[in-house]
């Protein structure tokens, strides 16, 4: 009885020490979903500073998603095309275009990063489909597929060409467009403008000039943009 008395002891005396020595913020973190608009606290968005330049992320032949909208609020993202990140806000991006068309200017760079076998190609196959007016449907497709040719160790051009084919494009234009130094360039240009901006990662988004902060997905897009709006 006196061993079992003495183990009693230690237990009880451990779960006071426990308790005294557990930071109070532990109990006092707040639950997902209940921070700022209905997101976790540290998904609170925010605008960072203007860029240097803002005149680097939207040029004269940068690619508009939808009606255009005037300049009143742009909202701008580097992407890449096999960055899973960049398929993750997808979805985001398109409802957010629905739901601001007419309102909001919906700007895409290219910003291909090495590491990713396919991505300078990816972004190639949209360019050349742009030419031939097939830039959003090309876009598109490459998200929604992303999963079956992303990540590949082989090239994927030709499944990239497949796709130029399930869009009606002329693929002997298609095939002069891909090889052209100057589509080439103009993909490079728009990651050169990333990187100017201080673009490290994709996706990176800028509304109006400004590096959107803590973003994670559509509800935080969403805020900022309601944001950008209401500004005087």
């Amino acid at each position: 009885m006196l061993l079992g008395g003495l183990v009693l002891a230690v237990v009880i005396g451990l779960a006071v020490a426990l308790t005294v020595f557990t930071s109070p913020g532990d109990s006092a973190a707040p639950a997902p979903g209940t921070g700022t608009a209905g997101l976790a606290a540290d998904e609170a968005p925010y605008l960072g500073a203007p860029v240097a330049d803002p005149a680097t992320l939207v040029r004269p032949d940068s690619h508009r998603l939808g009606p255009p909208a005037g300049d009143r609020v742009q909202f701008v993202e580097f992407l890449d095309l096999e960055c899973e990140g960049c398929r993750a806000a997808f979805p985001a991006v398109e409802r957010l275009r629905t739901e601001y068309a007419g309102r909001v200017d919906f700007v895409i760079r290219y910003f291909p990063i090495p590491s990713h076998r396919s991505a300078e190609a990816a972004a190639f196959a949209v360019e050349a489909a742009g030419r031939q007016g097939k830039l959003e449907p090309m876009y598109q497709k490459m998200y929604e597929t992303q999963t079956e040719w992303g990540e590949q160790r082989t090239a994927q051009a030709p499944v990239f060409r497949g796709f130029a084919a399930e869009l009606g494009l002329d693929l002997a234009r298609y095939d002069a467009d891909i090889a052209d130094p100057v589509l080439q360039q103009r993909v490079f240009a728009d990651r050169d403008d990333g990187t100017r901006a201080g673009v490290k990662g994709t996706p990176t988004f800028f509304i109006n000039g400004r590096p959107a902060e803590n973003v994670s997905g559509y509800q935080a897009l969403k805020t900022l943009l309601d944001q950008a709006l209401a500004a005087p």
